[in-house]
């Protein structure tokens, strides 16, 4: 009985997760496409310059305590209340510090119009402070679809404003201003709907408990931002903010796509994986299940988003942003493989095994730093080629860690992985030939998406993919529900 309603909850928390990120995604798909239209090259380069800052403030202000609060099995008010007060005070002075140091980021890479808009920007972090317990007690809770509520709807919001303001000239602004009202609306509706609140008791004694779990994750994350925005630090000091608008542009289409399954996954990971921590032999299986559902989402998305990609940079936003052709597609590989990834740090986490998320991160990171710092003289393809092997490379460290304290299989992850990796590969076998015959984008555009996606699902379907079979059960289940 545990099991099955494990499976239910597990299957509702994926259905409700993949709904609303799709939903998100085709939002915020329209919403990037409007953007990108009109607003210039310049002023995205300028607001993915930010981008380290912002990153590094918003893993301060949570510093591993609501993952410790996931992790809890039983949470108590002191503890929710002690996150949640020393989140507003980091924010309150990350906020601070980095208001007074905007000059200076200005200096570094030498755009004086960098220190009115980090100000304005970094409020983004202060404010989502607000609700980061709220999110983490729905989140825990599995909540998802008040979750999906909050999200689209801040979507919805900031993307009318964001497009509004950039049809009036307003550039950068716009781009700001978006990203602070989509926040805003967010974590007021999580505060608000949450069934916690917090009172104005400063007991901070309870943060004791998770600190050795915490501080762990919290160098992690650091370093984790610092990796994951390095080329905007490399091209922002040493490019002009063109080659940053290029490069943020083709990585923001591959982060769209990956964060579809990126927040199906998390949507249920965590609080599942921990739930069978008790029960090694069903987590295993949970895990393996998990690595087959990212597969069969991940590859066909992700690969096909690389696939597909001229086409879709051409139609969406236009010939001023083909430059950011190559950058999207490479990282389409990234993205492909970085469910993985999400998964393994995910069981690792659940364990306890702060210290070796911490390792093999920072592992990983000085790999992309070095690929960086050798490959710098050859240009920025070949350093983004080196930065994702190293990432590649880090999901087998990952492995060797899941396989000696959990037991995973790397056989067994492979075998999950390679029927849709190879329903993939033939799916844009197929498309490639039937379109090999016209010339106008459009027509080439569509057939690619047609004729692999009918492809793909037709191997799985005539090979009898269980999981295929499950998720279109569960689909007419939640029809006739």
């Amino acid at each position: 009985m545990a099991a099955s309603n494990l499976k239910e909850k597990t299957a509702k928390g994926i259905f409700w997760g993949g709904l609303s990120n799709v939903t998100q995604q085709l939002i915020g798909m329209f919403i990037g496409i409007q953007m990108a239209r009109i607003v210039g090259v310049e002023d995205y380069g300028l607001v993915g310059m930010l981008a380290v800052f912002s990153g590094i403030a918003t893993t301060i202000i949570n510093s591993g305590f609501t993952t410790a609060l996931v992790n809890k099995p039983e949470l108590t008010h002191k503890d929710c209340n002690a996150v949640f007060w020393f989140t507003v005070i980091a924010g309150i002075l990350c906020y601070a510090i980095l208001f007074f140091a905007a000059p200076l980021i200005a200096i570094f890479f030498n755009q004086p119009r960098l220190t009115a808009l980090s100000r304005v920007l970094f409020l983004c972090f202060l404010i989502s402070g607000i609700s980061s317990v709220s999110y983490t007690i729905l989140f825990k809770q599995l909540r998802i679809k008040t979750l999906a509520l909050t999200d689209i709807t801040a979507m919805l919001l900031s993307g009318a404003v964001g497009i509004a303001m950039a049809f009036h000239g307003f550039g950068y602004w716009a781009l700001a201003f978006q990203s602070l009202v989509y926040v805003s609306t967010g974590a007021i509706m999580r505060f608000i709907l949450a069934p916690w609140k917090p009172t104005f008791t400063f007991d901070l004694s309870p943060l004791k408990s998770f600190f050795s779990f915490s501080v762990k994750l919290f160098l992690t994350n650091i370093i984790g931002q610092i990796s994951s925005n390095l080329f905007s630090i490399v091209l922002g000091k040493f490019y002009d903010e063109k080659k940053v608008g290029f490069y943020s542009q083709g990585s923001k289409w591959m982060f769209m796509g990956h964060s579809l399954i990126a927040g199906m996954l998390n949507s249920v990971a965590q609080p599942v994986l921990v739930s069978t921590n008790e029960t090694p032999e069903r987590q295993r299986q949970v895990f393996y299940k998990l690595m087959r559902f990212g597969a069969f989402v991940s590859f066909p998305l992700m690969l096909g988003l690389a696939f597909v990609g001229k086409e879709f940079i051409l139609l969406a936003i236009g010939e001023k942003w083909l430059d950011s052709v190559i950058y999207l597609q490479l990282f389409c590989i990234w993205g492909a493989i970085g469910y993985a990834n999400i998964l393994y740090s995910m069981l690792l986490v659940t364990h306890g095994k702060s210290d070796i998320y911490m390792t093999v991160t920072l592992l990983v990171s000085a790999l992309q730093f070095a690929a960086a710092c050798l490959l710098y003289p050859w240009g920025i393809t070949v350093m983004v080629v080196g930065y994702i092997l190293s990432y590649i490379a880090g999901v087998f460290v990952w492995h060797g860690y899941a396989h000696k304290y959990v037991g995973i299989r790397l056989w067994t992850v492979i075998k999950e992985m390679l029927p849709y990796i190879g329903a993939t590969l033939a799916s844009f076998a197929a498309a490639s030939i039937a379109t090999r015959p016209f010339e106008n984008i459009a027509l080439i555009f569509t057939l690619k998406i047609a004729v692999s996606a009918i492809v793909y699902l037709g191997i799985l379907w005539i090979s009898g993919s269980k999981l295929l079979k499950e998720a279109i059960a569960f689909g007419l289940y939640r029809k006739i529900e």
